[in-house]
């Protein structure tokens, strides 16, 4: 490793350059071997999950990257719907490209009311799977799914079994903590947000802009 380091340092920056070069040559028929293998073309099941911020965050910014290829979006809020957020007020500037429903009441802790709680989950589903059906939709956000699956207010084999069925090329984005291992098992792409440090720890409450 040392021999290798006293040869870079003793090359010339046209030798660096002409090296860098080579081996970014190697690298790019590598990847363009790589993508060539793949064919399919198909809408994919999302889980955005984990304990680190930036689920909801994350699935936002692919909804509005659909919106700007000129896709049309769905999105259920199925726990924030109190809540106004900037994400909200961005879509309302694109009607004809966004449905949206804010179903939720706020977070279980904060309702106190379990039968209250399960009835909106229920209309938030309902809501959701008509969008999943809804041929003019492209993309749907179920926003907050797995909080409600996670204290079992709905059956995550129904929610399966909808997913199973929805359009071939629809894409369909679940975001929450606490995916269930069914929904993590049947997705086609799985991301879990990693928690190191977050400010509400050391005393920072929630700020404009960064969480809502």
């Amino acid at each position: 490793m040392a021999e290798k380091s006293e040869k870079l340092k003793a090359m010339s920056e046209d030798e660096l350059n002409a090296r860098h070069a080579e081996k970014m040559k190697k690298k790019k028929a590598a990847r363009d071997k790589i993508i060539a293998t793949k064919t399919i073309e198909k809408g994919l099941t999302i889980v955005h999950t984990g304990k680190g911020k930036g689920k909801s965050t994350a699935a936002f910014g692919m909804i509005f990257r659909a919106i700007g290829n000129g896709m049309r979006v769905g999105v259920v809020q199925f726990v924030k719907g109190k809540w106004g957020t900037g994400e909200r007020k961005v879509l309302e500037a694109f009607p004809e490209q966004v449905e949206m429903a804010t179903m939720g009441e706020g977070f279980t802790w904060e309702t106190q009311d379990r039968s209250r709680d399960i009835a909106a989950a229920q209309a938030a589903w309902e809501k959701a799977k008509a969008m999943i059906a809804d041929p003019e939709l492209d993309m749907v956000l179920l926003d907050e799914l797995n909080i409600v699956l996670r204290y079992d207010y709905l059956p995550v084999d129904e929610i399966i079994e909808t997913l199973k069925g929805k359009p071939e090329m629809k894409h369909v984005i679940i975001t929450g903590r606490n995916a269930k291992d069914e929904l993590v098992e049947f997705a086609d792409l799985v991301t879990d947000m990693t928690m190191i440090k977050h400010p509400f720890r050391s005393g920072v409450k929630a700020q404009v802009g960064v969480e809502f």
